[in-house]
Order: structure tokens, then sequence, then C-alpha cells
């Protein structure tokens, strides 16, 4: 499944403030580096961290008190940047909601003409195995929205952007919309299919037999 890491933008702020033993250099280097790491965590740290123990624990493993242990802060720093944990996972969601659909963005951008191209490089995208970290996040907060309306709202919203504009790059190749939509939802769903699936003793040239399965599903 080709799910972008953490679904999002790097995330660019501050150091936690557990304390760092310099291992060398200047003593202005070191000083420097002292002074950073007493800082306080900044509201994208604490996304940031969010994020990771959704990926291996979920939802339920989401608190805000194991969030502060697991960076060495107390949870006055987390309340300084959020009201309440709910907050947090709003930001969550949003935060994941911009990175997956500013990735879907990029994926599907193409010159024209070369429609079928994307097509096929957005069927290997999802359908391969290489984004470990992504695809734990994709799928812990699809778990997620199995039961909470806000996860599942903007699950979805990232799911209609990514057919949209898998039918706007069908519909370049000169298909007609409802041909389109068929098999927007078909790409998707095989690759996403494939990406869970444990197959590769299934055949020996698997590489092969999924380009094949693109063929089908691509051809004008």
């Amino acid at each position: 499944m080709g799910f972008s890491s953490i679904g999002a933008r790097p995330i660019l702020c501050r150091m936690e403030n557990t304390p760092v033993k310099p291992s060398g250099g200047s003593a202005r280097k070191m000083m420097i580096d002292n002074r950073r790491s007493r800082l306080p965590l900044c509201r994208a740290d604490w996304i940031s961290a969010a994020t990771e123990v959704l990926a291996r624990a979920g939802v339920t493993g989401l608190r805000v008190e194991v969030l502060a242990k697991r960076r060495g802060v107390t949870k006055g720093s987390f309340y300084w940047h959020f009201k309440d944990r709910q907050a947090l996972l709003a930001a969550v969601l949003e935060h994941w909601k911009e990175g997956r659909i500013r990735d879907i963005e990029k994926t599907t951008a193409c010159q024209p003409g070369a429609a079928s191209t994307r097509l096929n490089h957005l069927f290997e995208l999802y359908a391969a195995k290489r984004n470990r970290k992504g695809m734990a996040i994709e799928l812990a907060i699809r778990d997620w929205a199995r039961y909470d309306a806000k996860a599942a709202a903007v699950v979805e919203a990232v799911d209609l952007h990514r057919l949209e504009r898998a039918r706007q790059l069908f519909v370049a190749t000169g298909l007609s919309e409802a041909e389109a939509k068929s098999r927007s939802l078909l790409i998707y769903a095989c690759s996403f299919g494939l990406s869970l699936m444990h197959v590769d003793s299934f055949d020996g040239h698997l590489p092969q037999l999924k380009q094949r399965i693109a063929e089908r599903i691509i051809a004008a």
C-alpha cells in the first residue's frame, strides 16, 4: 500500500526536553545542544508522537500520560498546546488527511498524454509494501474509523479524493465517465487488497502477474 510516512508534511520543530549528553565537539556546540534539549515539545512534536503510538497501539492506546512518558516530559507541555485528548485526536486526523491529500495530488499529477503511465505507477505504488510505517498508520486510522464518526469522515474524504483523481486520469485516457468511475474503484480496491495479502508464493513471477492485472484494469 503506497502510504506516505505519517501521511503528512515533514515536521520541523524543537527537540524534546529530555537531557542529551553531548558526544563531543566545541564548547559552543555543546552549549547550544544543551539549551535546545531543555526546550518544551512543540505542537507538532505531540502530533508526531501521537501518530507513532496510534500506529502501534491503536486509538485506545493513545493516552496523554503515555505520550508524556514516552517523550520524557510532564503533561503540562501537552495542555499548553491542546485543550484535551480529543483536541489531540482531531489534530492527528487533520494532519493525516492533509498529508494524504497532498501526496495524492503529487502522485496523480501528470502531463497531457501520460495518464496511462501515471495510472500504472499508481497501481504499483499502492500494491507495494514498501512503506511499512505509512501502512501501519493508515490501517490504524481505518480501524479507528470503524466506530468513530469523525475518523470515518476523514477517511472518506481521503478515499473520495483518491477516487476523483483516478477518475480524472481514466477520463483522460478516453474512457466514458461511468467506465472511469468503475475502474477508479477497481484499481484502488485491487491494489489495496494486494498490499494486505501474503501472496509471494502464489506465483513465481509475481511482479509480472501484477503488471498483467494492471494492464487489464487500465487498458482503454
